[in-house]
């Protein structure tokens, strides 16, 4: 689902989609991202720099590595994450980046793809 923040120009993009964490979903989203990437004028051909940045940001999610815990002050996931649960992707145009952002069992990562300007 995209939406639009009316406090940004109505032309940036805003993707957000919730799946579950299990691997055989990986690839949908890694075709996804270099689509979303390509299609804001991302530079790399094929799209693996964006593939990569969203397996970073994933790993981040599933391993409960290094990330930001949660906004409950529960720390949840930060040792023990529930790798079960949907993680929720969001890919958002800045002025000249694409942001991946994922989050999931109490933790948040991001990654930034640069765009062309």
């Amino acid at each position: 689902m995209s939406e639009s923040s009316g406090a940004q120009d109505p032309s940036t993009l805003v993707l957000r989609i919730s799946i579950p964490a299990g691997a055989e979903y990986q690839v949908i989203l890694k075709e996804l991202a270099a689509k979303v990437a390509a299609y804001l004028g991302d530079t790399d051909p094929d799209g693996r720099a964006a593939a990569d940045a969203l397996d970073e940001v994933t790993r981040v999610i599933k391993s409960g590595g290094p990330g930001r815990a949660g906004n409950d002050g529960s720390g949840h996931g930060a040792n023990n994450p529930n790798t079960d649960e949907d993680i929720i992707f969001e890919f958002r145009q800045t002025e000249d980046a694409l942001l991946i952002r994922a989050r999931g069992a109490g933790r948040s990562a991001d990654a930034r793809r640069p765009l062309s300007s």
